[in-house]
């Protein structure tokens, strides 16, 4: 798994319920600033097609290279991918990941909530400990307030 794909997940909406520390998978995200896509290699538990989105608070954070309002939220929805001649096309989601800014729920990890959905209808939460899973891959990312995603006009 890669920092630069682990990243991203992170934007605030109505569509994101906060209970403590519990996020819930957001939707209309792909309504949302779409930032990027890559593909992860296959030797990352997290290989396949990501597609990455930012919601409208996030996207002057984002465009600025950090720091993020309150309620920035970035998704990173996770697919299979199959290649026929030459040409790599999205399949089933694999995961749905997210980071959600909010200082004070989650100041242990640099002030994001973080999450990941195994498969897909993104039932069932992955990251039981957010510290170790998630965020000591993006401290690195410390001066883009722990973002890997970078905006490319």
């Amino acid at each position: 798994m890669t920092p630069k794909l682990l990243l991203v997940v992170a934007a605030a909406s109505a569509a994101v319920a906060f209970a403590g520390s519990d996020l819930t998978p957001p939707t209309g995200y792909r309504q949302w600033f779409h930032v990027n896509s890559a593909i992860v290699d296959s030797g990352s538990p997290l290989f396949g097609l990501h597609n990455i989105y930012v919601n409208a608070k996030g996207l002057p954070g984002l465009e600025k290279g950090g720091p993020y309002a309150e309620g920035s939220v970035f998704v990173d929805d996770i697919h299979a991918f199959t290649v026929a001649n030459g040409v790599r096309s999205e399949g089933d989601r694999k995961a749905l990941s997210v980071m959600v800014k909010d200082s004070k729920s989650y100041a242990a990890t640099g002030g994001w909530g973080f999450q990941l959905w195994a498969g897909g209808d993104a039932a069932k939460p992955a990251v039981t400990d957010a510290a170790t899973q998630c965020f000591a891959c993006h401290t690195p990312r410390k001066d883009h307030d722990y973002v890997f995603s970078t905006y490319i006009p």
